[in-house]
């Protein structure tokens, strides 16, 4: 089919969209190709977020050799900044600053779009990037790797699941151009593909990885419901907030 994209596309396109690694040029993929790749990019969130895991516990076990952990882990999570250009930082930055008040429809969206950050966003964002390090630097060496690899993981996988459950609000930004919903055949194989990334957790601590589950389950369905109340769907700084929120919940549960 003319408007279909080929397999590698893709991942790719995955590739391309989360993080700033240069990718094979895309060029040559016309406009209905490029659309329909990247709606299939989705189920390929999950392994790329294992990738990033990876890179980031590698910094961090690497630098531990060096620094004490509470050094190796910030220096690991400014690579990973570098490596994903911040990406869903922001947008935990840009969903406290849209929801911290009372902004619904049209005012929401706007404030989310809006570059600059305000007292919500900056609080929401520190405080979320220091409960992150603190749960990594919490944890064993060993067990710290696992459970970077299994919360980057998880976190893109929680965004595939939200954009599954709620169709995206407004015509504008990344999520609207990843399709405006996600089939359920497509998250069920990002579901398979992000089981690598998390077995390793899985193994080490099995009741860590329930208690993760079942917590980015109880913010999967808050999400669903605050969103369609507040601007009636989901976008893609609301996927990304769901992705660090989700991260943070299985940080959490393995320190715990």
């Amino acid at each position: 089919m003319a408007g279909r994209a080929p397999p590698w596309a893709a991942p790719l396109l995955a590739v391309q969209f989360l993080t700033r690694l240069p990718v094979p040029p895309l060029a040559r993929l016309t406009a209905a190709q490029a659309q329909d790749g990247l709606a299939r990019a989705m189920a390929w969130l999950p392994p790329v977020g294992t990738l990033i895991g990876m890179a980031t516990a590698a910094v961090f076990g690497a630098a531990g050799q060096a620094w004490p952990p509470a050094v190796a882990v910030l220096l690991a999570l400014a690579v990973e900044a570098l490596l994903t250009g911040a990406f869903h930082e922001d947008a935990v930055a840009d969903f406290c600053d849209a929801f911290g008040g009372t902004a619904r429809g049209e005012t929401a969206l706007r404030i989310m779009r809006d570059s600059r950050i305000g007292s919500y966003g900056a609080l929401g964002l520190g405080l979320s990037v220091a409960l992150r390090a603190t749960a990594i630097v919490a944890l064993p060496p060993g067990l710290a790797v696992a459970a970077i690899v299994a919360a980057a993981t998880s976190g893109r996988l929680c965004a595939v699941l939200l954009a599954t459950i709620l169709p995206t609000a407004g015509v504008e930004g990344a999520a609207a151009r990843m399709g405006r919903r996600v089939p359920w055949r497509r998250a069920a194989g990002a579901m398979a593909l992000a089981l690598p990334g998390i077995a390793p957790l899985a193994i080490l601590r099995p009741g860590a990885v329930l208690v993760a589950a079942m917590a980015s389950v109880l913010l999967l369905w808050w999400l669903a419901r605050f969103l369609r109340a507040r601007i009636g769907g989901s976008t893609g700084d609301c996927l990304g907030f769901a992705a660090y929120m989700a991260q943070l919940a299985v940080l959490l549960a393995a320190a715990a």
